[in-house]
């Protein structure tokens, strides 16, 4: 604390990021990155990159890679937004289109820096209870409100919402911006992307962290209504006119070449995935339906601090998350097949003990 400090930094909390330890050795399942490298296209068009025009700015709008997502989901450039991961295109959208009079609406369970961007900006929000198997209801977000925001698949829990749902909220909410946050769609669910040319107040905000490998290279994207894409530019345009790299244009654009390899990594992660669920629920541990690249689970018998605690001792580290509701969950990232198969052994010898 300092004197020296503004009235905004003294109320702030800032959002806890997943620990990223300094360890050989280590199996690593707490932050949900992919166990699987990016496609060797991405890596090609990073190298050719690396030329003399590293001298000179990026592309301020980033064409290249706009054009590359809006062909790849059937939209246009003007409905495409792109930003320095989802983490900034989501701050943007807190600021240009989530501040309005009725407070923004948000489940109690889900992604921790959506009240920490409500602190920063100023913004009213109230939070929705999940259900009692911690999943949204859709009915719950019946009530006055500027504006919704919410994962899906929810994030820790891993739990979908079907398209129809979504489409239940925007037609109920159709003055209000809904934002459905889809870092982990491609494991499991449908996006909501396919609504967007129908519902002006929808905005679908994705990673390439996850699905596409590529969390070191920091690119996010927002698809929407060309109202609701000029306002996020027009917030950039004020912060920081060149975001992204070429680098991070040239690889993020690339990775969107190479459908075959995205598909294959994707669909050994949900096989991993259905593996480990059935050796946790073996081993008695309860499993909540997961369409994202993570379980999230508890153990009848066991404290889940203590289990991560003990796994760590084990080089293997896990997320735990001390909040109500949730306390005895653990979640748990889908790694290679070896690495799952480590952590089950290493629990086996733990609830054997």
């Amino acid at each position: 604390m300092s004197r020296f400090w503004s009235p905004v930094v003294h109320n702030l909390t800032p959002y806890v990021p997943g620990e990223q330890p300094k360890l050989t050795n280590l199996i690593k399942l707490n932050t949900n990155e992919n166990p699987y490298g990016p496609s060797p296209k991405v890596q090609a068009a990073m190298q050719t990159e690396i030329a003399d025009t590293l001298r000179l700015y990026p592309d301020p709008n980033a064409d290249k890679l706009k054009a590359a997502i809006a062909t790849y989901h059937g939209v246009s450039p003007a409905e495409v937004f792109v930003g320095n991961g989802s983490d900034e295109v989501l701050a943007h959208a807190f600021q240009a289109l989530l501040k309005h009079d009725a407070p923004l609406l948000f489940p109690d369970i889900t992604y921790s820096f959506y009240p920490v961007y409500c602190g920063l900006y100023g913004i009213d929000y109230r939070t929705v209870a999940l259900s009692d198997t911690l999943e949204i209801s859709t009915d719950d977000y019946r009530q006055d409100c500027g504006a919704i925001i919410f994962p899906n698949p929810n994030a820790p829990t891993g739990r979908l919402l079907a398209r129809d749902a979504i489409e239940t909220l925007l037609n109920e909410h159709p003055n209000q911006v809904v934002v459905v946050d889809e870092a982990y769609i491609d494991f499991g669910g449908d996006s909501a992307i396919p609504l967007v040319s129908r519902y002006p107040n929808l905005l679908v905000v994705q990673t390439l962290s996850k699905s596409r490998s590529l969390a070191g290279l920091r690119v996010g994207f927002a698809i929407g209504h060309p109202a609701l894409i000029e306002a996020l530019e027009r917030v950039k345009n004020s912060f920081n006119s060149y975001p992204l790299d070429r680098l991070a244009i040239a690889g993020a654009a690339a990775s969107f070449e190479d459908e075959a390899y995205f598909r294959q990594t994707c669909q050994a992660v949900i096989n991993s995935r259905e593996t480990l669920v059935g050796e946790l629920t073996h081993l008695g541990f309860e499993v909540l339906p997961s369409a994202a690249n993570f379980v999230f689970a508890r153990h009848p018998l066991r404290d889940a601090a203590t289990l991560a605690a003990a796994l760590r001792e084990r080089a293997i580290i896990v997320r735990h998350f001390r909040q109500p509701r949730i306390e005895q969950f653990l979640r748990i990232s889908i790694g290679t097949d070896a690495e799952c198969g480590a952590l089950v052994k290493a629990l086996e010898e733990l609830l054997s003990a």
